[in-house]
């Protein structure tokens, strides 16, 4: 499918359906002697793993990543890398009634309109089960950017309108994040938001919210000018998520509202006196932390009763059962830490090509 492929130096291709045989990814242009094995792909896949909050679907997948190529006595060999994971617990029946139906706020018409064909079993390619594939191969990713001790975290800002609050004036708030289901650096608020997803489920609804990502250890010069700015590769791969509907980077929509002088970043011989930029000036990395804030709509699946409309354009209503999330944060927090390693690793090595 064109749109399935995302990098040029490092190169990944997802693949799969919700419910189909399976899911996974190719990537190309990994380099060789990287130590990477199974173990290392699953202990980031099971962050993506069902089960683990209040706000998650009750469908239990193993996520057991298997490498099919291009690793050979737990080193990358500089061959495509091939990793699937197998689809164990899907429940087709349960999508039959929508069959001919368009659900709101998912991709079923947008897909019958485009190819004429969808595969209706929970959403088919368009479903956020393919973001199992994106963390596979942002493992790998993360493999090699380790060696240039290069990290990625994400945590939950926002939850269903209850926010983190004091996490800048801590230090290390990062070393917080596993703390909770909620993966919140502030434990009070991390409550208030498990109280807040009991009572939307209660009442058959959905939320959304705030994913902040920060990346440590990102040396200054990647990115390209004009088009490939590393800030607008960023925005690219964390909005290609499905459920993202916005990306902030830095002071993002803050700064329409600054002056010039409050902000720019003051720069001093042992670095930036602040961060407004993000880590990224003129779409290059500055080598400061990259910070960056993606939204997160609420699940379209939910059990109130909505309007919509059939294959025939007839009108109808629609209640959407069986097992859902009641928000893709937590579970989205580290796809989105899949796609920024993606970006980091696909610049560094460009970088490096531009200055053999």
């Amino acid at each position: 499918m064109p749109g399935s492929i995302f990098g040029k130096a490092f190169q990944v291709s997802t693949w799969g359906e919700s419910h189909g045989r399976g899911v996974g990814a190719v990537i190309d242009g990994c380099p060789p002697r990287i130590p990477l094995d199974e173990r290392y792909i699953q202990a980031m896949m099971d962050k993506r793993k069902p089960g683990q909050s209040a706000a998650s679907t009750t469908r239990k997948e193993e996520d057991r990543a298997v490498i099919m190529s291009g690793v050979f006595e737990g080193m990358t060999t500089g061959t495509p890398i091939m990793i699937m994971i197998k689809n164990k617990d899907a429940k087709s029946d349960s999508y039959k009634p929508f069959a001919n139906l368009y659900r709101p706020g998912h991709g079923d018409f947008t897909y019958q309109k485009k190819y004429g064909v969808r595969d209706w079993r929970g959403g088919g390619r368009a479903s956020a089960r393919e973001t199992a594939g994106r963390v596979a191969a942002g493992a790998v990713a993360k493999a090699v950017l380790e060696m240039e001790k290069i990290k990625v975290t994400a945590y939950t800002l926002e939850l269903g309108g209850v926010r983190a609050k004091g996490i800048r004036a801590k230090k290390n708030h990062l070393d917080s994040v596993y703390e909770n289901p909620y993966l919140c650096p502030d434990p009070d608020a991390a409550v208030a938001m498990d109280k807040r997803v009991c009572e939307i489920r209660q009442q058959g609804d959905s939320i959304g919210g705030i994913v902040e990502i920060i990346a440590s250890g990102v040396p200054a010069g990647l990115g390209d000018p004009v088009f490939d700015k590393l800030d607008a590769e960023l925005a690219r791969g964390l909005m290609s998520i499905g459920a993202v509907k916005g990306v902030e980077i830095g002071a993002g929509f803050e700064a329409a509202v600054k002056t010039g002088s409050t902000n720019n970043d003051p720069v001093l011989p042992e670095g930036f006196a602040s961060n407004h930029a993000g880590g990224i000036l003129a779409g290059i990395s500055n080598g400061d932390d990259l910070v960056m804030r993606v939204a997160v709509k609420p699940i379209p699946s939910i059990s109130i009763e909505q309007t919509t409309i059939d294959i025939n354009n007839q009108p109808e209503t629609i209640r959407v059962g069986g097992r859902h999330d009641i928000s893709a944060i937590p579970r989205i927090n580290v796809v989105c830490e899949a796609m920024v390693y993606l970006v980091l690793a696909d610049h560094l090595l460009r970088q490096r090509s531009i200055q053999k």
